[in-house]
């Protein structure tokens, strides 16, 4: 018998840009660092890609050699990369124009504001056949795992949640559209994804109308796939389950992520799954994920609480992950503490250090 093809895998990553003194300043030119690195719908946020890659040695080759290059010419420039899921204080966050954006911005009103101030990581793990609505299900019992890299604890100088990102997108972005950020429940079968998303983006394409967007401007910038900012989805343009809760964070946790996420899958092709109480499991032989409402309350925790929680790290570690492997950034921060615009920037180029000396290393251990 052959061996199975390997999974592969992609990450996207995004940081802010400041400059030598902290403030925001627009990532024009950085581009130019080399491929896979590009724009974000805001002007101060820098997105970093990969391919797909077969394995995780080579996912992190790729993957840093693309920040180094994204560093260099951003020191060239005197400015910086900073991995931290919001700016911390209320800065100046501009969007880039883009159609795209000013329906967005249409639909959501002033809630809008809040998608602007969140920096994040997506990871791809490649659809495997026979398996799909597995993958998916796992995916969306996994993604507690998001108390892992929690970056940023503050929005606008106030402390929000330990996990401030997945606060401003899933209950403040989207409260007018709950269906488009919210996480998914379980699927039955694969046929009800395109039926579930086909829903969506009419309720979508309703508020859109109720903003006085037509139909015809909504169609030329949207998808039902591209139309959706749930935090699992199966994505026939990529081909992959795409986790999209992490916050942006230092490498080797985003990498550790990955690895995490494939192996699970890889898991999936031999093991029975099933969906039973609220404890979870994860062996080769057996996947036992949690009903979809024990889920819940294990995200509501890793969003407010992170690994403080003591129920919430005992899931990870039950479901395979070595959570104290992890360090994330947001409890490094004075999470009950209001933070100034000059603390703001101050964190901001000290967490600028810690990524630049993450990727001159080679290891896990950064």
């Amino acid at each position: 018998m052959s061996a199975p093809e390997p999974i592969r895998r992609s990450i996207e990553v995004e940081y802010w840009v400041v400059d030598d003194s902290g403030r925001l300043t627009g990532a024009d030119g950085l581009t130019e660092a080399g491929p896979g690195v590009e724009r974000e719908f805001v002007e101060p946020l820098l997105e970093i890609k990969t391919d797909p890659c077969a394995t995780t040695d080579v996912l992190r080759e790729q993957l840093l050699d693309r920040i180094r290059r994204a560093l260099r010419l951003a020191d060239e420039r005197g400015e910086r990369l900073v991995p931290l899921a919001t700016p911390l204080d209320y800065g100046d966050v501009r969007d880039r124009p883009s159609e795209r954006t000013n329906v967005q911005d249409r639909v959501l009103g002033t809630d809008f504001e809040y998608v602007r101030h969140c920096a994040g990581t997506h990871i791809h793990v490649e659809q495997q056949p026979g398996c799909v609505v597995d993958q998916y299900n796992t995916f969306v019992a996994l993604d507690p795992a998001l108390a892992l890299v929690n970056s940023a604890p503050h929005f606008r100088g106030r402390p929000l949640a330990t996990g401030a990102r997945s606060q401003l997108y899933r209950r403040l972005a989207y409260e007018c559209l709950p269906g488009q950020g919210q996480l998914w429940p379980y699927l039955d079968a694969r046929e009800e994804w395109n039926a579930r998303l086909q829903d969506r983006y009419e309720s979508f394409v309703a508020a859109a109308a109720d903003a006085g967007v037509d139909r015809a401007t909504v169609e030329d910038n949207f998808d039902p796939e591209s139309a959706v900012w749930t935090p699992v989805q199966l994505r026939d343009s990529f081909g992959t389950v795409e986790w999209r809760s992490p916050d942006t964070a230092l490498p080797g946790d985003v990498l550790r992520l990955a690895d995490r996420l494939a192996s699970a899958v890889e898991t999936l092709r031999s093991a029975d799954v099933r969906i039973e109480g609220d404890r979870g499991s994860f062996s080769a032989e057996e996947v036992v994920l949690p009903t979809f409402d024990a889920v819940r309350e294990y995200v509501d925790t890793a969003i407010q609480d992170g690994l403080s929680a003591t129920a919430l790290e005992s899931y990870l570690d039950r479901m395979g992950f070595d959570v104290a492997a992890y360090e994330p950034i947001a409890h490094q921060l004075e999470v009950q503490k209001s933070v100034t615009r000059d603390e703001a920037r101050r964190l901001r180029l000290a967490y600028a250090d810690r990524l630049e000396h993450a990727v001159r290393r080679t290891s896990y251990a950064d």
